[in-house]
């Protein structure tokens, strides 16, 4: 049985889908639909049910699945710990941050890394979904947490810390300092067990929020075009010219930021480089990550309870 082949059937299973799988094995969809049925033809068993464009498994085929998913952590485990002996500066690093961070703090260190190591190349995944570093989604993961998994190693480089912003096209409408007045900004369900996502489930009512998503970006544009006052990283919302801070009666909003490698990849040469590159050069931005190096609270507008 061609371990290939168990790859494709494992990826439609995770996926559910013919076009997930596609985009997890970055080939096109027929590829993936012409070595599923090659597949389920060679060893004569039917492996999914097709109902519209999901895919679900087969009882026959639940327990060829769960020997798959063994071999491919064992794989996985193998490709760490050969990456963990490579001692040379020069290969691939897979990095995954968020599109927050990377516009904030994460950008300039990562080009004064590539001037330091120019043999080392960057592969980034930008998602604010958490990659799965056991499989190798990524080498080293720059992340938001307040406890990073078991068997992930690095350092907080600082705490993160998040404010209240709105535009002065919304707070010269809204002024008000009751929290249930104002029209808010949330992250949705994916983001909902973050510091933000606890601090609007406990302190703003569900019919005030107007908009929700998955992404601080897209909470700053929205706010910055006057749809009302979102929760941002001081990091990222202090940098626009149209947001201002609000002075809030609450608890503050915190978390950590990490930079986190598997620990089968400690010795590696490449990926020891970058973490340590990475963690000073963020530390460095201590003031930034807190919120402290340029502004605080608006005085002008009137202070949240």
């Amino acid at each position: 049985m061609n371990w290939d082949d168990l790859r494709f059937a494992l990826s439609v299973a995770e996926a559910g889908s013919i076009a997930g799988a596609a985009r997890d094995l970055g080939v096109n969809r027929t590829t993936v639909l012409r070595r599923i049925n090659a597949f389920e033809k060679s060893i004569n068993v039917r492996l999914f049910e097709r109902i519209d464009s999901e895919y679900t498994l087969t009882p026959e085929a639940e327990q060829l699945l769960q020997a798959a998913r063994a071999i491919s952590g064992t794989i996985d485990e193998l490709e760490r710990k050969i990456v963990g002996r490579e001692l040379k500066l020069e290969g691939l690093v897979r990095v995954t941050t968020t599109d927050s961070m990377l516009l904030s703090v994460v950008a300039a260190p990562l080009a004064s890394f590539n001037k330091l190591h120019p043999h080392i190349s960057l592969e980034l995944v930008i998602t604010n979904s958490v990659l799965n570093l056991m499989r190798r989604d990524a080498d080293v993961a720059i992340r938001p947490s307040l406890s990073p998994p078991e068997l992930l190693i690095g350092r907080c480089v600082g705490d993160l810390v998040f404010g209240i912003y709105g535009a002065s096209a919304y707070l010269d409408r809204y002024q008000s300092g009751d929290i249930a007045a104002h029209r808010w900004l949330a992250v949705d369900d994916s983001m909902s067990g973050s510091p933000p996502g606890r601090w609007v489930t406990a302190n703003v009512p569900v019919q005030a929020v107007a908009m929700r998503a998955d992404s601080f970006v897209a909470l700053q544009v929205a706010a910055e075009q006057g749809l009302g006052l979102a929760i941002l990283p001081c990091c990222l919302a202090d940098a626009s010219a149209d947001l201002h801070r609000l002075a809030c009666g609450k608890e503050d909003i915190v978390t950590g930021l990490w930079v986190l490698t598997h620990e089968d990849l400690r010795g590696s040469a490449r990926v020891r480089a970058f973490t340590d590159h990475m963690t000073r050069a963020l530390a460095a931005q201590r003031e930034i990550l807190e919120g402290t190096a340029s502004r605080g609270a608006d005085s002008k507008y009137q202070r949240l309870n």
